[in-house]
């Protein structure tokens, strides 16, 4: 295989520079009101997106499609042995193939076998396309075969669309079977024949395929090289890039998706500047990229670009730019991809609105998701999940179940999803006998086998209602092995109620499953620090330092105007830090007076207590909402969100600024949201 690629260095085509270069920016800023969206089939230059793009992977290459081997010539008759017809006949055909092929590409196959059985002569095209249809439609394999059976004159093209059906629906070898059947075989053959193999994950059938091919295209290349993404083999699709002779956007964009899969972001990035021609999957892949690697706003200023270049975004562009504003929690953004959907094709897609819902739950804003929810004209599961989950991450346990038994109610079944979502409504709303009912209902009524997250969600609901026992116990009888997120909740428990024995059993195994887990050895610390133990947690920084672990810095934001604000614990880089540290010293002479006393036990820190009252005071959720109370008019909500868990004594002192200033304060770390209002918070103080 080496020295065949290499024999074929010399036929490379070497790619020229295309984009400018982008950095990325700090803050996104952009008008959305020219924005346009791509749909469906409105643009031919673009390749079509599958609808399932959720899961951001790039499109595969289309190596026989209906429309490639039916519409090419759709209303010419076949030039085979059949009869010469007269005028009005040949019209008719060519009106009734066209007929036909537009019923099949809607997906109308009745109404495409109604105008089928009427026609009076068809042709080779004519058989064809109807085949085209059975071959292509889920559980319809056999109804195509016999229809293949009565095709009078078969040609390559018949036997390459039964192909391609026989490899969307049967197992590789009746598709082995029926191509070395084959009377003769062109470039389309040998393509579906390794795009099979290659989407089965059979890259070693697809490789001696590839090599015993007698002419190759860059579908052909294309096919090895996303093979080889989809299955993990980096290298391999690397090396089959490099020696491709033709490099088609599919096999670019299967490269790019690859590097982004693998947290490879420079070598995605250098591609894309380099490659030639980009589509809208090429644009998506890098959007998608972005988010899912936790670079949000490198995602929305390629959003930016994209639009620059006059690419009209699809539901996947939107899915994943509505996820990057999620992440960013990036409400005002979100609310302008919102007037874009509403403005487009896609105000009624299910994928567009389930993902505008995650975002306005994600952004705190719960009445809005609520009112898209019911707008939505088709929901499906996801949408289900989407807002039974936003209820639960909000602490509306009741809420959450109540919809659960209406989706029940309307006859859609729950996946494991879904149970995630009930369990951690039961978490959040401390509702425990409740959520063992549902756990154990899991698999006797719903039939879903339980995952590790479900275990996860019943260990942190026992343990923050204090059962750590019965949460070890459960950790024992699961059905495989615990990973580190089972004991890092159960550390988590033993934090909240200071139970050392426990802390330092749950730390032990997630440090021998994941020695790297800053949390792991911070939560410990925090439990040591708690219990005074002060010579522990010194043993604790030291262990950390020793094995090169470095903590997660705390760090808080907030959204004005289109621009995301960050503080840092003790931050001194904002601009309006002297007003920030101003309304503070102001609010905390007002708590003092209301009664509040801080919660020296949040500073873990070993110096005296009026040292660890100013640390406290300058916690990173403090510092944004003493900005948000200066610059955020009177009645609009203040929405901070952190990246880490809220301190117990910033959650008591928010209570307090909430009913000083009567302002409502929502504050999502990364547990759960809080609705802070009139002194009182709507988790109860159960978090």
């Amino acid at each position: 295989m080496y020295h065949y690629l290499r024999n074929r260095r010399n036929q490379r085509h070497f790619p020229l520079p295309f984009i400018e270069n982008f950095l990325p920016t700090k803050h996104c800023n952009w008008p959305f009101s020219t924005f346009t969206v791509q749909t469906p089939n409105a643009n031919p230059n673009f390749e079509a997106v599958p609808s399932n793009f959720h899961a951001h992977s790039p499109q595969r290459p289309n190596l026989l499609s209906t429309h490639n081997l039916t519409s090419t010539h759709p209303a010419a008759p076949s030039l085979d042995k059949s009869p010469p017809f007269d005028q009005n006949t040949l019209n008719d055909i060519v009106s009734s193939n066209k007929i036909i092929t537009s019923y099949i590409r809607s997906g109308d196959l009745s109404s495409a076998l109604r105008v089928f059985g009427n026609m009076t002569v068809k042709t080779t095209v004519t058989w064809n396309a109807m085949l085209a249809g059975y071959s292509r439609k889920p559980g319809k394999l056999t109804e195509a075969q016999k229809l293949f059976d009565q095709i009078p004159e078969k040609d390559t093209v018949s036997y390459n669309i039964m192909l391609a059906g026989y490899v969307q629906n049967s197992d590789m070898e009746t598709v082995w079977s029926f191509f070395n059947s084959m009377p003769s075989k062109d470039i389309a053959s040998w393509n579906t024949m390794i795009s099979g193999f290659a989407q089965k994950g059979a890259m070693a059938k697809a490789r001696e395929l590839f090599l015993a091919m007698p002419a190759k295209n860059s579908v052909t290349w294309s096919a090895m090289i996303s093979g080889y993404v989809e299955c993990g083999a980096l290298e391999l699709a690397e090396e089959f890039f490099e020696f491709a002779a033709v490099k088609s956007v599919v096999a670019w964009t299967a490269m790019i998706s690859g590097y982004m899969k693998f947290g490879k972001i420079k070598k995605a990035e250098r591609l894309f500047k380099e490659m030639p021609v980009k589509n809208l999957v090429t644009w998506n892949a890098m959007i998608a990229g972005y988010v899912e690697n936790c670079r949000a706003e490198d995602g929305l200023k390629i959003f930016r670009i994209m639009l620059r270049y006059g690419i009209r975004p699809n539901h996947s562009s939107l899915s994943s730019v509505l996820l990057g504003c999620s992440e960013l929690s990036a409400l005002q953004l979100g609310k302008q991809v919102h007037q874009l959907v509403c403005k487009s094709l896609l105000r009624d897609d299910t994928t567009a609105c389930t993902s505008l819902i995650s975002m306005y739950c994600k952004c705190g804003v719960l009445d809005d998701a609520w009112k898209l929810f019911l707008e939505t004209k088709s929901k499906d599961i996801v949408s289900w999940n989407a807002m039974i989950s936003g209820y639960a991450q909000h602490g509306a346990g009741e809420k959450a179940l109540h919809l659960f038994e209406e989706m029940r109610g309307e006859g859609i079944k729950p996946d494991w999803i879904t149970f995630v979502a009930v369990l951690l409504a039961c978490n959040h709303a401390g509702l425990v006998d409740i959520g063992v009912r549902y756990f154990d209902s899991i698999v006797k009524d719903y039939g879903v086998e339980p995952r590790p997250d479900h275990y996860t969600c019943m260990v942190d609901l026992l343990g923050r209602a204090g059962k750590l026992v019965e949460a070890v116990d459960l950790i024992k009888k699961m059905p495989f092995k615990p990973h580190s997120a089972i004991f890092g909740t159960l550390l988590g428990a033993c934090r909240i109620h200071k139970n050392l024995e426990l802390a330092e059993f749950a730390a032990q195994n997630l440090l021998n499953l994941d020695p790297q887990s800053a949390a792991g050895y911070v939560q410990l610390a925090n439990v040591y620090a708690a219990t005074n133990k002060w010579d522990h947690v010194a043993r604790v920084r030291r262990s950390m330092k020793d094995n090169k672990v470095v903590k997660t810095p705390g760090y808080s934001w907030i959204e004005i105007k289109n621009t995301v604000h960050e503080f840092r614990s003790g931050d001194r880089v904002h601009p309006e830090l002297a007003s920030i540290h101003e309304k503070l010293n102001e609010l905390e002479k007002k708590m003092k007076l209301a009664g509040y006393v801080p919660d020296l036990e949040s500073a873990l820190h070993d110096v005296g207590e009026e040292q660890k009252e100013q640390l406290l005071l300058w916690h990173s959720e403090k510092l944004a909402i003493a900005f948000g109370l200066i610059v955020v008019p009177y009645g609009t909500p203040i929405r901070v969100f952190k990246n880490l868990r809220v301190c117990g004594d910033c959650h008591r002192a928010i209570k307090y600024i909430s009913a000083i200033e009567r302002r409502e304060i929502i504050v999502r770390d990364t547990v759960r949201f809080h609705h802070f209002m009139g002194g009182c918070c709507s988790c109860g103080d159960y978090w």
